[in-house]
This record gives structure tokens, sequence and C-alpha cells, in this order.
């Protein structure tokens, strides 16, 4: 910790204090009200602030209360002579650390201090292991026993390294948005911010104003200035989730900043320049939409240097059983609850769902049974009646032979071999099957399945 900003409204406890923390080696910078202290900060930002409680014309609560939006990651003290249980735990509602009555000698404010040191050292151990953790786990959307999938996948390390804009296409619930910050946390932008904008959830006007900010008096409501999502990622990325279903002429100013990176808040004569990479993501078809004339031809070309065209999970049915296992590890783990299976019946419905909803539709689903399952096993009691409607089931391959007057000993026989030809190991076929090992091993050697 290096930097402390210091607010206070009488100039012999901002004297005295910044003499005292400069001697201690701390940068420091000194002001008088919430009002200067919000300044300093639009281009400074301290590890450690030390604010008076009582100011005139906004009070410490009100600037810890922006500040803790504003800098987060900002540790906050404040000072007061008006010490009170009351005052400490308003203190505390608003974010503030600790609290120190005034008035203090130097003891104890380098006791202070060295608590300060301690929890944020603590805190920034705790993001780092945080950031292994997710480092070691890959997003189940991602792992993949289909070719087609790893293929996007080692695409995606190449791509990540590169600056190039990039689009990725698929249903709802393929994951877009999961590739999308895989890429941004395997660039050089990782430290920088990644910022969503779902531009399917906002009129024309708030898309505009979210995308380049405003002025204040632009428009009926705009009684303040505001930053666009665009400038608060400088340096980062900008997810552009369902561009598609924007307006054709905020298109226009689209591509203009595609072109140059610069633009104009709304209501500004301004022009703003930031260095963002753009991922967007549709699940429309641009290509048709680009020939009614709905989406314009030369922002889909600045859009499309690199697509990603994100499977369906119907098309990679190998992988839902992993997709599974993982998911209900997660969701147990979540909710509290002691490891679940899933019962066979259950994995057979899994694995002839159509899953119209995708990877969505299956964490959803899987959700929704940890929390209504009884005992230890998922069974098909705990699932939503949608799954079991005939009509939503992937049909036989032309190939398969008719099962209309197949025998139950060659149903199973064809089960048995269907899943073993879907399986990486023989213990993976057994899970599926909701059998042991051995009994998997006879059923093998009763149908000739070696």
């Amino acid at each position: 910790m290096k930097r402390i900003l210091l607010v206070d409204d009488e100039e012999n406890i901002r004297i005295t204090m910044s003499r005292y923390l400069t001697s201690r080696n701390y940068e420091v910078k000194s002001v008088s009200s919430g009002p200067e202290a919000v300044a300093v900060l639009n281009t400074w930002t301290p590890e450690l602030m030390i604010t008076d409680l009582r100011m005139e014309g906004m009070s410490g609560l009100e600037l810890i209360e922006r500040v803790r939006k504003s800098h987060p990651d900002t540790t906050i003290v404040i000072m007061t002579a008006y010490a009170s249980v009351e005052t400490a735990v308003a203190a505390m509602k608003y974010g503030a650390y600790d609290y120190v009555t005034k008035p203090f000698m130097p003891d104890q404010i380098a006791h202070l201090l060295s608590r300060v040191e301690q929890v944020r050292g603590l805190s920034l151990e705790n993001v780092a292991l945080k950031q292994v953790l997710q480092d070691i786990r890959e997003p189940e959307e991602l792992g993949s026993r289909n070719a087609k999938v790893q293929q996007l996948f080692e695409m995606a390390r190449r791509v990540a390294a590169s600056q190039s804009t990039v689009l990725v296409t698929g249903e709802s619930g393929t994951g877009k948005s999961v590739l999308a910050k895989w890429i941004h946390k395997h660039s050089a932008r990782a430290q920088r911010p990644f910022v969503d904008v779902n531009c399917a959830t906002l009129s024309e006007n708030l898309l505009e104003s979210e995308l380049f900010g405003h002025v204040k008096g632009s428009f009926t409501g705009a009684v303040r200035d505001k930053t666009g999502r665009l400038k608060i990622a400088d340096g980062g990325t900008v997810f552009l989730d369902e561009i598609g279903d924007i307006s054709l002429q905020l298109q226009t100013k689209l591509l203009r900043f595609l072109q140059d990176r610069q633009f104009e808040p709304v209501g500004s004569t301004k022009t703003e320049t930031v260095d963002v990479r753009i991922v967007a993501a549709t699940n429309r078809n641009l290509d048709a939409a680009v020939r009614s004339g709905a989406f314009r031809e030369d922002l889909f070309y600045r859009l499309n240097v690199i697509e990603f065209k994100m499977p369906s999970l119907r098309d990679r049915p190998e992988d839902i059983l992993a997709l599974v296992e993982s998911l209900l590890r997660r969701a147990c783990a979540e909710s509290g609850r002691a490891p679940l299976r899933c019962s066979p019946d259950v994995m057979h419905i899994f694995n002839t769902y159509r899953w119209p909803g995708n990877i969505r539709e299956l964490k959803n689903t899987i959700e929704r049974a940890v929390v209504l399952a009884h005992e230890d096993t998922v069974t098909v009691s705990d699932l939503p009646d949608r799954l079991l409607d005939p009509g939503t089931l992937v049909p036989p391959q032309a190939n398969l032979t008719s099962q209309a007057n197949m025998s139950l000993e060659d149903l199973e026989r064809q089960y048995i071999q269907e899943t073993l030809a879907r399986s990486a190991t023989l213990e993976e076929a057994a899970s599926i099957l909701g059998i042991n090992l051995s009994t998997l091993w006879r059923k093998r050697r009763r149908y000739s399945l070696d």
C-alpha cells in the first residue's frame, strides 16, 4: 500500500496527518471536502482513504457510498470527533473498514495502518487464489470430446492472443458469452475490464447512451453526465451480445467506431478515442439479415473478421455425460448437498432429449433436480414435464434397425452397443447404463460386443 487520500475540513488535521504519513513513505493527497475528493478520484486511485465524518456539503458517509461504487478496492477509514456505537455501525454499513476518534496519537495511526496493510494483503492473496482456481478449471461449455468443438477451442487459443474482432454465432444457450469471456481472460487485455452489453434488452436510445455515454441535458432524463461502456472498457474487451438486434441507425454509428475507435457521447461534440476489442455474438442468421436489408453489409464484414460457430448440444451428444456430471457436482456444491447421481432412466432422457435451450437448459434442469431430489439419486420425477414429451426426443437415425418388433433382449443389446460407441471408457458406459463394471463385462460377452 502506497497511496493515501486524506479528506478533512480542518486544515491542522490535514497538515499534521500529511506530514506523519509522508514521513512513513506514503504518497499522500489531502483535500478539504467530499466533492474535492471525488475530483481527485477521477484521475488518481488510492489504496486507502481516510475521511472525516462531518463535513459541509457532503458528509463522510455520502463520500463513502460514492467511493465504494467507483473504487471498490479502496479501503476506507472514518475520522470523527463524535465517537459512538451508532457512528461505527453507520460507517461499516456504508462500507468503511474502521474508524478512529479525534484527537488521536501517532501510535494509533501506526496501528491502524498496520491492520489495513494486513487486511489488504489477505484480500489480494484471496483474489489471486480465486484467479488460480478459475484458470485451472475451464468452462464446461468449452470442454468436449466432439472433434468440431475441440477444433473451435484450439482456434480460440490462437485468436485470444490477437487483437482481431470476433463474431460468435449459434443458438441461445450454446455458450457464446462463455467463449467471449474465455478469449478475454486469455488475452493481453485480461487485466483490463470485460464489459458485457446485451443489445436485445435496451431500446435504441438507451443502447446508444449505454455504449457511447451522454452529457447532461442531452435528452429528457439526462440529469448528469454518463460514461459509456466503451470508455469504461478502455484497454479491455466489449462483448456485444445479440448484435443482430440493433437498429440500422445505431449500426451506422457502431461501424464508424469499428473503423477508427472514435465516437461522440450523445449530445456532445467532443470526439473520444478508446482502445477496446470487440467480441460480438448473435443467434440470428446475419447473412440472411444482410440480404433482407436488416443488417448493414459493411458492418457485418467489420464484425466477421473471425467467426466462431457454436454447435448445439444435440450436435455434440458425446459430451452430455461429462456435462451432466460436471454441472451436477457444481450444483450440489453450491446448494450444500451431498453428491448426487442420475438414475439410468434420467440419463437415457438426457441422451435422447433435443435440448432446444442447449447447455443453459441442461444447467437449469440439473439445478432444479438438485433442489427436488429426495435421496442420493436424481429420478425422472425430479425432471420438468417437457423432457418427458415424446415430441422433444431426438429422432432415431435412419440406419438404425426398427425397434417396433424387437425383443427386450435385442433392445438391451442395441442400447448397450450405442452407449459403448459414444463412451470413452467402460467405466463411463457403465455409469450411463446404471450398472457396475462387472455386470457390463458379462453383458458384453453375452452379446458379443467385445
